[in-house]
């Protein structure tokens, strides 16, 4: 029997991007009945990135993107694939994944977007580094890139002080056998889809003044509902892919979590034991981000020299779907490419 060896696949270049604008919690008192010491309490956020009116999700992917493949060391006319995973993408269609090769340059990709909400950059890690296991693709870029504020409602207090903007960004490579991507978790539960979601603007509701009216184009949340399902879920996503990679939680030596709520990131922490130095956390800076949330944190802990090569990593994150996924892999150098 022939049997085909898989090329192990990693993360060979990191990449983000924030807008300049900062929002913070004592400016959202003068926009809505709230406090700074209320958000702070209940969420850990102080503050959040927002985009220009001019600016969509594509131009935040842009800049992020390029610091990706200058990490990684290559052009982007050699990427093979773009992955962008957005709940704001620029336009129904074409996809943002299309608007981004071609501001990039990188003409020899193929693109597409993907949807699974605050989930969606472990979704697109899972499904770009198979072409490169499979041998089909050499260099896959994956983005997670949300225009929160777009789609916001600003006179909702509940809603409007968790999310900001931004765009985190990787570039997956062949690596060394021990090293890279070890084991994925992904999973739904569309019964959960009413707690999470933006009910206007598609096919079920088209914008219409009736939609309007109702508010329907923004984004609507049942805070309860959602946090009881996230501090379950990113328990059990961490545990399975703990699992099918073969590692004790005690070998864990970073957890780069979904940037929500600093209760369910301290929750998750202590349910896997994690040292509080060992865990990577923005949320007090940046808000929630949606899929640009886990590639930013991430991409911190890197570039400040937090993460280092051969160093065990969790990402673990929750969305809308209601989605979640688990990623563990074997940090490689940046920049360093084997032959697949």
């Amino acid at each position: 029997m022939v049997t085909t060896r898989l090329t192990a696949a990693g993360i060979i270049g990191t990449g983000a991007y924030l807008p300049e604008k900062v929002l913070t919690n004592k400016d959202l008192e003068k926009m809505v009945d709230t406090s700074d010491e209320w958000i702070t309490t209940r969420t850990g956020i102080r503050e959040r990135r927002i985009a220009r009116e001019d600016q969509a999700s594509s131009d935040l992917a842009l800049p992020a993107s390029q610091r990706a493949l200058e990490a990684a060391g290559i052009s982007a006319e050699q990427l093979d694939l773009i992955i962008v995973a957005t709940v704001t993408p620029d336009m129904s269609f074409p996809a943002t994944a299309c608007i981004l090769q071609d501001q990039l340059g990188a003409k020899n990709a193929a693109t597409f977007d993907l949807s699974a909400a605050c989930a969606g950059f472990l979704y697109g890690l899972s499904v770009g580094s198979q072409f490169i296991h499979s041998g089909t693709y050499r260099y896959v870029l994956v983005v997670g890139v949300d225009c929160l504020s777009k789609i916001t409602d600003w006179t909702d207090r509940n809603t409007c002080v968790l999310f900001g903007d931004g765009a985190g960004a990787a570039v997956l490579g062949p690596v060394a056998e021990d090293r890279g991507f070890q084991a994925f978790d992904l999973g739904a539960d569309g019964s959960g889809g009413h707690l999470l979601n933006q009910r206007g603007g598609g096919s079920r509701h088209p914008i219409s003044q009736e939609v309007l009216d109702e508010r329907m184009q923004y984004t609507y949340m049942n805070g309860r509902e959602v946090f009881k399902f996230a501090v379950r879920v990113m328990q059990t996503a961490s545990e399975k892919v703990l699992e099918k990679a073969g590692w004790r939680k005690d070998a864990i030596d970073f957890l780069v979590p979904h940037q929500a709520n600093i209760r369910i990131i301290e929750s998750a922490a202590n349910r896997l034991k994690m040292r509080e130095d060992s865990v990577v956390v923005n949320v007090d800076r940046y808000g929630n981000m949606s899929s640009a949330s886990i590639p930013v944190a991430l991409d911190e802990a890197v570039r400040t020299g937090r993460v280092h090569d051969g160093d065990r990593v969790i990402l673990v994150g929750f969305g809308g779907g209601l989605t979640w996924g688990a990623a563990a892999l074997t940090w490689a150098p940046q920049g360093v490419c084997v032959d697949g």
